[in-house]
């Protein structure tokens, strides 16, 4: 089992690598993103797997048959800029050595079995996480997703066509999404939680509500030097101050609320700015608490943006409410986990992923492999090669014991 998973892991870690930073920039529909593409491809139909391309561009690879009432597994490989290694390609890596312990051990699925790679489930090149999922289920349109533009004004439709696939039969699929009777989503655990237990595997209960919030501040372009501060209108100045107040907000109601992106225009070192446009990412255990947060930034934002003289706007990128996984099912997963009549341990997170998406609209799972630095969405993210190979042994337990094989 550990062969296969450190040959699957060796093959793909190199993709999409920076050499200088040593982060991944693995974007939708770029280079990137092809070469890992192919790689899955590869991987699976060398375990005889049959892949398919649904219409949203969600890789699906079918052991057997598809059909209804599916065992399905997976997650995703596009990365956050400089991001780590673990994020997404874990549970892609494992679900594909997964299988292969379910054939050495000689498991054939009663049931049909389907690993996956969902597309853009990070948001980073086109601003909506979770896209694939939410175009699956519906929960996006398909006229906003092709609006959607990168930082060089390439729309998402336009990018997915110079990939080589069809735009315009994005959208939600009932039949596909029909024929998942439970998905299951294995990823390295983007905390510290389990390096506190001697359990190198743990069980989602809940992921936090979440969204993304991009603030526009417009003001007048003018000389660093000759315009008075009395005179100016300076949008980085209740820019500046939305910073200190979402750090604030997220202090006062026990959250977390981040400005990680920030355009500014004309960025010129003796230019004073004509606009800044940035990015608020907050998350909360509740979406009253939410709200509370985004409404204390908004409302900072709107009196320093007066104050300024400066115009002020706020936009709604993506919101994902509180999911709160099966209890059964988690329950029941946490105890084939831990397998000595000790259940796995069960943790809430704050970090949003497809599983969540797809909570909505079928019975859904996730698995945290422990992370002994904690750190995610960083070059430093990280996983030890044991607890990958027992993340493993987890989910060929999970799949088997839902498949009826165990």
């Amino acid at each position: 089992m550990s062969d296969g998973f450190d040959q699957l892991w060796a093959d793909l870690e190199p993709l999409g690598r920076n050499r200088t930073t040593g982060g991944y920039r693995r974007f939708s529909w770029g280079e990137a993103d092809a070469d890992v593409r192919a790689w899955f491809v590869a991987a699976a139909t060398a375990r005889g797997l049959t892949v398919e391309t649904d219409r949203n561009g969600n890789l699906w690879a079918w052991w057997g048959e598809p059909g209804p009432d599916a065992v399905v597994t997976g997650s995703h490989l596009d990365s956050v800029p400089d991001g780590g290694a673990f994020d997404g390609p874990l549970g892609v890596v494992s679900a594909l050595a997964a299988v292969d312990e379910l054939k050495r051990r000689g498991v054939r699925p009663s049931r049909p079995l389907a690993v996956t790679v969902f597309v853009e489930e990070e948001g980073a090149r086109f601003g909506v996480p979770c896209l694939g999922t939410r175009l699956l289920t519906g929960a996006i349109t398909p006229e906003r997703a092709l609006g959607l533009t990168d930082a060089d004004g390439v729309t998402w439709e336009r990018a997915m066509e110079q990939a080589g696939h069809d735009p315009g039969r994005i959208g939600a699929d009932p039949d596909l999404l029909g024929r998942v009777g439970v998905f299951i989503e294995l990823h390295v655990e983007q905390g510290t939680a389990l390096i506190h237990t001697d359990a190198a595997v743990g069980v989602a209960s809940s992921v936090w509500p979440h969204g993304r919030w991009r603030m526009d501040f417009a003001g007048q372009g003018d000389h660093a030097g000759t315009t008075r501060l009395a005179d100016r209108k300076d949008p980085m100045l209740p820019f500046a101050e939305t910073v200190l107040a979402a750090r604030a907000a997220a202090e006062a109601h026990d959250a977390v609320a981040t400005i990680g992106k920030v355009h500014v225009a004309p960025n010129g070192t003796n230019a004073i700015p004509s606009r800044v446009r940035t990015w608020l990412d907050a998350r909360a255990p509740d979406e009253a608490t939410l709200h509370a947060v985004v409404g204390h930034v908004d409302a900072a934002a709107r009196r320093a943006a007066n104050e300024h003289n400066v115009f002020h706007a706020r936009f709604e990128e993506s919101y994902t409410p509180v999911v709160d996984f099966d209890p059964t099912l988690r329950d029941h997963i946490a105890a084939v986990v831990g397998g000595d009549g000790t259940p796995a341990p069960v943790l809430p997170t704050g970090a949003g992923h497809d599983a969540g998406v797809l909570a909505a609209s079928v019975p859904t799972v996730m698995l945290f492999v422990r992370n002994p630095s904690g750190i995610s969405h960083a070059p430093q993210e990280f996983a030890r090669p044991e607890d990958c190979h027992q993340g493993v042994v987890a989910l060929a337990d999970v799949l088997a014991d839902l498949l009826g094989d165990a």
